[in-house]
């Protein structure tokens, strides 16, 4: 267990921890109103981006050069730490909302955050951890402000803010998700370029 110890203290495990709760609990302590209306639908997508947000700081080391040159096999570690970061953030809304007695559809918490870890699995990919956090919060903005329509292209852009069971909405999480890991598990951090 002691090399799991140093990977989760190498890879920010505590602090990103802490944040995923203190964001979730702050969106939680905003968002009572005191008469048990739901949460409004932009709310737990909230929780979620600031949660991938917090664990994106861990998809990388301290030194991207000895993540290449170890001797141990990082693909299988980088895509337990993209699903279990995907599981966690998850479980923190569902937590969260429970002390309100309410609850965000599951499927919706699994879509949004196996969608928004690749996303952040792809910024790490491309451009390093310390800029995974930019893709889900630029494309949380942009589907804020576009208008809702049945247009194809329009449900993917605005996919985090779609109703579960929404097949756009869920087929362009899935291709996030699946690229997003592929892209983290066989790059790593950065494009495979050392940045000093």
């Amino acid at each position: 267990m002691r090399w799991l110890t140093l990977y989760a203290r190498s890879r920010h495990a505590p602090a990103s921890l802490a944040v995923v709760l203190i964001s979730a609990l702050a969106v939680w302590a905003l968002a009572r109103t005191g008469d048990g209306k739901p949460w409004s639908g932009w709310l737990p997508v909230l929780v979620l981006v600031a949660g991938a947000a917090a664990v994106s700081v861990g998809l990388g080391g301290q030194d991207p050069a000895l993540e290449r040159t170890a001797a141990i096999r990082w693909m299988p570690r980088r895509v337990a730490h993209v699903l279990l970061g995907g599981v966690l953030i998850g479980a923190v809304l569902l937590a969260v909302q429970t002390m309100d007695g309410q609850q965000t559809s599951p499927a919706l918490v699994l879509r949004n955050s196996a969608g928004l870890m690749g996303l952040v699995a792809v910024g790490a990919a491309c451009w390093g951890r310390q800029y995974a956090w930019t893709l889900p919060c630029v494309w949380l903005a942009f589907s804020m402000v576009v208008p809702p329509s049945a247009d194809v292209v329009t449900q993917v852009l605005t996919w985090m803010l779609l109703p579960s069971g929404t097949a756009v909405g869920t087929w362009t999480a899935l291709v996030l998700a699946a690229a997003g890991t592929a892209a983290h598990a066989a790059v790593g951090v950065g494009g495979g370029v050392a940045r000093r």
